[in-house]
């Protein structure tokens, strides 16, 4: 039964309240194992669940009372019996997967509650791609709760998105079953500063009941943060240090600490509770972003608590970091989160606490993984052709369309270069000193170029730049419509020529990331949906994903996962320097700035 369809606990309490007195039998009964209690923190042995309508209607020492002929019986074995793991802040698009293949893929991994902000599409196709995204997560059988995308533009006037959010369409999501919240509010200037457009899309989260989400991505934890604090967001995964994760939880935000494919943000924040002893109430886990490869290979939420407790935290507070936390904080604490009478039978089994194997994952009362194996469907939504028809370049780019003109007379310029920062989210604003080879700035050593290319309204505009941490050598580039948060085109590269035939192949297939050297496609990740996204199952896309990175490192790179470095370069609200189709952007004071400065 579908997310939407799912029956409420007034629906079926009579049958919950026969089960429990064992008037009825239950439809499932776990028997024998060690109650993960997230309430009161404790692992209870000797314990068993008994299951009505998708719901836990008793647990206890003894469930016999409530078997019946008919009851299914699942030996749990002495293992551990834990609430199934919820996401609470994350991006469905950057696992380059559709809902359903996202859900297919994260199952098996003990994930059964996601807290999804489509941001990526709402950029592409507006609220219109929202709606596609939400509908597509109430067919699954999993909880897939959607936030409803508040910053395309993520910066107005510094970039130019596919379509606009405006306060309208926030009022009219809140109306719609799977909307949980308002997602990140990452115009942190725009709150501090009282914008009436951010107010009034958090006002109408707020007179809904709703969870405004929070992103503010700043070191300044002065009158600005007290002011976008003030302003209503109600959490906040940007934080990098201990100190960030203090003052979220000191100011009443909920501190979430994120493990995605890039970002490790949680070993340096949850010292402020496994070492300065604060309340661990206010912490919640989440990935943010992760990619096919991930999943396929290391895991989703599960992956992330092993993490935090590898960090020196008690595994029983993880798992409260990764459900009941997350569920209060959502308002859902009656509904998911743990285990006890009422809530959706959403249960792990497991036979290590530290280590986390998923052996057994039951959703809504029934087994949907086991052993790794998925054993349910995950429907698929009819994608329409307006979301796989979404890249326009308005003509075919040649090499002459990335050329950068040096200032008249000059032969060396001083040029403001993006530098790449392994394993974060932002990046340094750097400078470097290139020669000027007929009339044409050219990028040398660890410096390479960027360029942005427009691909929603085909204005043929193309945005030039630098870029340096990569360490590509050769003739060669890289090319991606996944380009956070407008999701127009990010081209890298080394060679003119190649940027230009990286950007042409994707526009031939419909989006994707594609990588060239010497004329030849090394890779290609075809992500026809919006140019985000594949509705081809993750070992495909992960298989892709794969040769990929293979041909990153193939072409010099050395970073860790440099493909999130790349997608993210065009993301104006995180610091220090970016490209958007308006120009290079310095993030630390929101105004566009010059490539080119004369040398002293």
């Amino acid at each position: 039964m579908d997310h939407a369809h799912f029956p409420s606990w007034p629906d079926v309490a009579p049958r919950l309240i026969a089960v429990a007195a064992g008037r009825e039998a239950a439809d499932t009964v776990i028997r024998g194992g060690v109650w993960i209690n997230v309430h009161s923190r404790e692992a209870l042995p000797d314990h068993s669940i008994a299951i009505a309508e998708g719901r836990i209607a008793f647990v206890g020492p003894d469930a016999s009372h409530c078997i019946g002929p008919d009851t299914e019986i699942i030996e749990a074995d002495g293992r551990y019996m834990i609430p199934g793991l919820c996401d609470a802040h994350m991006h469905i698009e950057s696992g380059m997967l559709t809902p359903a293949e996202f859900a297919r893929a994260v199952i098996p991994h003990g994930t059964t509650s996601m807290f999804t902000d489509p941001h990526e599409i709402a950029n592409v196709l507006g609220l219109e791609g929202v709606r596609m995204m939400h509908d597509e997560a109430l067919l699954q059988p999993v909880n897939i709760f959607t936030q409803m995308p508040s910053c395309a533009p993520s910066a107005p006037g510094l970039e130019t998105t596919g379509f606009e959010i405006t306060p309208e369409d926030v009022a009219e999501a809140m109306t719609w079953p799977g909307i949980i919240g308002l997602g990140e509010m990452m115009n942190f200037p725009g709150v501090s500063n009282a914008d009436p457009k951010m107010l009034a899309e958090i006002a109408a989260t707020q007179r809904a009941g709703k969870t405004v989400g929070g992103h503010y991505a700043s070191p300044d934890l002065g009158p600005a943060f007290a002011a976008y604090v003030a302003g209503g967001p109600a959490d906040d995964h940007e934080g990098t240090c201990e100190a960030d994760a203090i003052a979220r939880v000191r100011q009443g935000m909920r501190s979430m600490m994120r493990l995605g494919s890039a970002w490790y943000d949680v070993a340096s924040q949850i010292t402020a509770v496994t070492e300065k002893g604060l309340d661990p109430r206010n912490f919640i886990l989440c990935t943010d972003d992760c990619h096919s490869g991930t999943l396929v290979n290391d895991g989703h939420m599960n992956r992330v608590v092993r993490h935090a407790i590898a960090c020196g935290c008690d595994p029983l507070i993880a798992l409260q970091m990764a459900t009941i936390n997350t569920a209060t904080h959502f308002g859902l604490e009656r509904e998911i989160g743990s285990i006890a009478p009422g809530r959706r039978a959403d249960i792990i089994l497991s036979s290590d606490l530290t280590e986390l194997p998923i052996e057994l994952v039951m959703a809504r009362g029934r087994v949907v993984a086991e052993n790794g194996e998925i054993r349910v469907d995950c429907p698929h939504f009819d994608w329409p052709d307006a979301a796989r028809n979404t890249v326009h370049l308005g003509h075919l780019l040649t090499g002459k369309d990335f050329e950068i003109p040096a200032p008249q007379g000059a032969n060396r310029v001083r040029a403001n270069v993006i530098g790449v920062v392994e394993n974060q989210a932002p990046t340094k604003a750097l400078k470097a000193e290139l020669p000027v080879i007929g009339g044409l700035v050219e990028a040398e050593g660890e410096t390479c170029q960027i360029a942005l290319v427009e691909r929603h309204r085909a204005t043929g505009g193309v945005t030039n730049a630098f870029v340096s941490g990569f360490g590509y050598q050769g003739k060669m580039a890289m090319a991606s419509t996944v380009a956070h948060d407008s999701h127009h085109m990010i081209v890298v590269g080394t060679c003119r020529e190649q940027m230009a035939l990286a950007a042409n192949r994707l526009a031939e297939v419909g989006g994707g990331v594609t990588i060239f050297r010497d004329d030849e496609e090394l890779a290609l990740v075809e992500l026809p949906i919006a140019g985000l996204m594949s509705d081809s199952p993750a070992t495909q896309v992960a298989a892709k994903a794969q040769k990929m990175v293979e041909a990153m490192q193939a072409c010099g790179c050395r970073l860790n996962n440099a493909y999130m470095q790349h997608s993210l370069l065009a993301l104006v609200v995180i610091p220090e320097l970016r490209i958007s189709d308006l120009g290079l952007v310095d993030v630390r004071t929101f105004e566009k700035i010059d490539l080119l400065e004369p040398l002293a």
